[in-house]
């Protein structure tokens, strides 16, 4: 199990010195919002691979029907060579009950999953060094290959992460064609539910690397033994998450490096 934290709020160079924390206290991973309007999520991230050498980096999340999948692409793609091959896309449709701004954007649930299937199909197809796309919703044309060659990343495949409704069939089925699981639990939110997932995933062919996110908040002096039934149930990672409000606190930034010194709860 990899350990990884999401950084609640702040400013840039708040966020900035919490990553370089991350790294040097063992964790193997930050990530960091992406809203409407705030602290631009990829600017941060290209700040903090500039800053660092180990940990992984990506957004938690990226609401991609409401992005133009190629910006995303090549946001993503220059992440992952200025951190020489340490990028992670996670992708969802949007939260449309929260706090966040509201722009206007699509809020039907069918076009926003159809927007997203072809969004990640779209991104693949770029960063694979594809030319072409032709969908529903997206389409993209270039007779440039050059533009096409300096975006390539320097992963073969860059992970992306995608939210999972379990016990949905269909939403589970986008799992299948990506390289990661952000469960989101009909019920109680537990290691036995991500053991079912994991055995449903498992049945239908997905691959081994598959990642299966879970996520909480621990305490330092036991965060091992909250951590390990989650291990156990199949994740492969464990975030640490800080919500509640306000995320930018002084309180709160502090409780966020403390908690980031006392390094990731490994067994």
């Amino acid at each position: 199990m990899r350990f990884g934290m999401i950084l609640p709020g702040g400013t840039a160079p708040e966020q900035l010195a919490q990553a370089v924390l991350a790294e040097e206290s063992g964790w193997d991973g930050v990530f960091v919002w992406e809203a409407a309007y705030g602290v631009d999520a990829w600017s941060l991230l290209s700040a903090i691979a500039a800053r660092t050498t180990r940990i992984k980096l990506g957004t938690m999340l990226t609401p991609l029907p409401w992005r133009r999948p190629w910006k995303v692409a090549s946001q993503v793609a220059t992440l992952d060579q200025l951190s020489n091959g340490r990028a992670i896309l996670a992708v969802g449709l949007g939260a449309v009950e929260t706090d966040l701004p509201s722009t206007g954007e699509e809020l039907d649930l069918r076009t926003r999953a159809a927007m997203m299937d072809e969004g990640i199909d779209l991104i693949r197809t770029l960063w694979d060094g594809g030319q072409v796309y032709q969908g529903e919703h997206y389409t993209y044309e270039s007779v440039r290959d050059d533009l096409t060659v300096v975006g390539r990343p320097v992963q073969d495949r860059i992970p992306i992460w995608v939210v999972g409704a379990w016990p949905r069939p269909k939403s589970m089925r986008r799992v299948l064609r990506c390289d990661g699981v952000l469960p989101q639990y009909a019920g109680e939110a537990g290691p036995a539910e991500l053991t079912a997932l994991r055995a449903w995933l498992n049945e239908r062919g997905a691959r081994p690397e598959l990642d299966v996110v879970a996520e909480g908040e621990t305490d330092p002096s036991t965060a091992a033994a909250e951590v390990k039934p989650w291990a156990d149930a199949g994740a492969t990672w464990w975030l640490e998450t800080r919500w509640e409000m306000p995320h930018n606190a002084p309180e709160r930034m502090e409780q966020v490096r403390r908690r980031l010194a006392a390094g990731p709860p490994r067994a």
